[in-house]
């Protein structure tokens, strides 16, 4: 708006405006600082954002609700606690699926729907992505989407559990309680750390540009 060509009597009801959407993203800003640098002093949070499309917000979350990975005895018990399982109904001898539950961490969950369409959609090499497509064509993009979600809470389940990264290789030939393959060496596990890590540090550009904005600001004053 400031670079626009607007009237002048436009240009003073907008203003001010402006200013509150300029102190709000400075605010932001700051928030998401301080939240890169709690995500970036806690190994799990980090070992879970090794996954394509996992976020510091949707690792932040899945870590924080489920709160220890020994609470839970199996992928499928993590995936029934965030309400990601269909109901179940019986009549006449035939066992039906419904929708998923939707018990549990309503917040948690939808992250967990959000990071499945950013594979989904972005991560077209990725197993994870190529699994999700080839059930999309079965059953539509959403069901694919809320499948691929259960099974990244499974994942990120065990990853937590045994102590690895992500490993497109792995997650290829993993079994719903998967991931229990081949050692990770530490040069493996090492680079990921590295590559989440960048990840965890990388700021929107809203917030980038609001960072900016209040240097500029404070120089100037």
């Amino acid at each position: 708006m400031r670079d626009s060509v607007i009237k002048d009597d436009v240009r003073r009801l907008v203003e001010p405006l402006i200013a509150t959407l300029d102190r709000l993203d400075a605010q932001l800003a700051d928030v998401e600082l301080a939240l890169e640098k709690v995500c970036l002093g806690d190994e799990t949070i980090v070992r879970l954002a090794t996954v394509p499309g996992v976020s510091k917000v949707v690792s932040a979350t899945f870590t924080s609700v489920i709160d220890e990975a020994g609470r839970f005895r199996d992928a499928h018990q993590v995936e029934s606690y965030l309400g990601l399982v269909p109901n179940e109904s019986s009549s006449g001898g035939k066992r039906r699926l419904g929708a998923i539950t939707k018990h549990g961490n309503g917040h948690a969950r939808a992250m967990l729907v959000e990071a499945a369409w950013c594979i989904y959609r972005n991560c077209g090499g990725e197993p994870l992505a190529i699994w999700a497509h080839n059930v999309a064509k079965r059953r539509g993009a959403n069901i694919a989407v809320v499948a691929l979600a259960r099974r990244l809470a499974g994942i990120l389940w065990a990853m937590w559990r045994d102590g690895s990264v992500y490993d497109p290789a792995g997650v290829a030939v993993a079994t719903a309680n998967g991931l229990r393959g081949a050692a990770q060496s530490t040069e493996f596990q090492a680079e990921a750390f590295t590559r989440a890590a960048r990840k965890i540090q990388s700021l929107s550009k809203q917030a980038q540009r609001a960072l900016r904005n209040k240097t500029v600001g404070a120089t100037t004053a």
